[in-house]
């Protein structure tokens, strides 16, 4: 059986329906069955099972059990494991074993979740289709000719598919939201400070955040709540309270971009679907604002511009000299240095690089990356006053429905575009959460977005629980 919630899962193990061990064998043969998914890297099937015996006995003997028990969870590739491989899909850290667990694995753990596997994704969580893997494409369950999304493909398609009941995603610029969008389920970004990024390997470190793939809005609070909190390890973390007191709301304002709706990069069928929720949200009593929003063709430049600079500094570490690849036929230190470099990563990877290093040089400095950390401002204060008067602001996550495989890799530009409703979360450092709410004519999933003021988690799950129930 599929279970849609982890409520679901805890009542039929406490009614003896089933056990935990029996769940961690289920997925183990899902992912069995669609290998071709290419969804997992590494599955930790013996330790998997081992810790499922573990807690199946924990519950038996009556002791209290964690918040999470009863959930099988798998990794994106850049999430650290300790004693476990990870290598953010890339050729430049393969075999790498990690030496400690992120923060957000350490909480898992500790509320009996199991962890089945670490998930394929683009390279250093660089891209949008999961097509720049060194490890190769990862499919949509719902369509194989049709990419799931990236970054974090592999975690969307691994929930889609039941190849496990919850993932953990990274979400720069979409990583999340996207795919979540793209494979028909719920896909959340916290406020950016809420969950530590210990042990994360690092793409954009004023952008990167951790959170859940689920089927359920519920789920995905359950695991928030988990993993959330300040941590000593990550001093950006906040010390705010998780359960932020909100006044309870039957309706809402809700605020949109008519520039969206306008826009001639987003698809008729997404268009109509946008108009089809605004219309159904009114009839729930709910008031819709439209507000005018001037800089939607500056997301993706400014996004672009200080992600590739953080990127082209965190990504200097893969040196060839202190772990990871090392390229054998160097002859000196600077021909190490070039060739381990230029072996190692990717396309993409080294696109973005140089990409960054370019608007960190002493000519441009000013020109693009001064100039863009400025914006970043301007673009917070305008969303802050924003959400300050509305309570959400309405996107549609993507532009479109999922595409195939090879219509956007050779023009990055183009693959760069699948993510300009979703960059602005992460350039303000606000939470906003993808919902599946529509499909097309053809059953291709078309994910909607809700994003709210910083810090403001429990409004979005509450507003978002009622959509699913009252829109889906």
């Amino acid at each position: 059986m599929a279970y849609t919630s982890l409520s679901q899962i805890q009542d039929a193990i406490k009614k003896t329906e089933t056990n935990i061990e029996k769940l961690v064998r289920n997925y183990l043969s899902n992912i069995e069955t669609n290998r071709d998914l290419n969804a997992f890297l590494e599955v930790f099937e013996a330790e998997s099972i081992q810790r499922a015996q573990a807690l199946d006995a924990k519950f038996a003997r009556g002791e209290q059990m964690g918040r999470l028990f009863g959930l099988v969870i798998g990794l994106k590739d850049n999430i650290c494991y300790k004693d476990h491989k990870v290598s953010a899909s890339s050729k430049i850290l393969e075999g790498f074993e990690s030496i400690y667990s992120s923060t957000a694995v350490e909480r898992l753990l500790s509320e009996d979740a199991i962890i089945l596997g670490r998930l394929n994704c683009d390279e250093f969580a660089m891209g949008s289709s999961t097509e720049n893997s060194a490890f190769g494409n990862v499919l949509n369950p719902i369509d194989r000719t049709r990419v799931p999304g990236g970054s974090s493909g592999g975690s969307a398609a691994a929930v889609k598919a039941d190849l496990c009941h919850a993932t953990l995603g990274s979400d720069t610029g979409g990583s999340i939201r996207q795919p979540a969008s793209f494979c028909d389920i719920v896909g959340f970004k916290p406020t950016y400070g809420r969950i530590s990024r210990h042990g994360l390997i690092a793409y954009s470190s004023s952008f990167d955040q951790i959170g859940p793939f689920t089927k359920s809005v519920e789920d995905t609070k359950a695991i928030y709540e988990a993993i959330a909190g300040r941590d000593e390890f990550d001093a950006t973390t906040s010390a705010k309270p998780i359960h932020a007191v909100h006044p309870k709301k039957t309706t809402y304002k809700i605020a949109y971009f008519p520039e969206v709706l306008n826009s001639e990069g987003v698809s008729a069928e997404v268009k109509e679907a946008c108009q089809d929720f605004l219309k159904k949200a009114k009839e729930q009593g709910h008031e819709i604002v439209e507000y005018s929003f001037k800089y939607l063709d500056y997301l993706i430049p400014i996004y672009y511009v200080l992600t590739t600079a953080e990127a082209s500094s965190n990504l200097a570490r893969f040196d060839g000299v202190k772990y990871g690849y090392r390229s054998k036929d160097a002859n000196d230190l600077e021909e190490l240095y070039v060739r381990s470099r230029s072996e190692g990563f990717g396309p993409e990877v080294k696109r973005r690089i140089m990409l960054g290093t370019f608007v960190l040089s002493a000519g441009y400095y000013d020109a693009y990356y001064t100039k863009a950390q400025k914006v970043r401002r301007i673009l917070r204060d305008e969303m802050s006053k924003l959400l300050t008067d509305c309570d959400f602001l309405f996107t549609p996550t993507c532009p479109s429905v999922p595409f195939k495989f090879g219509d956007k890799t050779s023009n990055p530009i183009e693959m760069y575009f699948a993510d300009i409703f979703t960059v602005l979360a992460n350039i303000v450092g606000m939470p906003a959460i993808s919902l599946p709410l529509y499909k097309n004519a053809a059953g291709l999933p078309m994910g909607m977005q809700l994003m709210s003021h910083s810090w403001e988690e429990e409004k979005l799950f509450d507003f978002g629980m009622d959509l699913m129930e009252k829109i889906k």
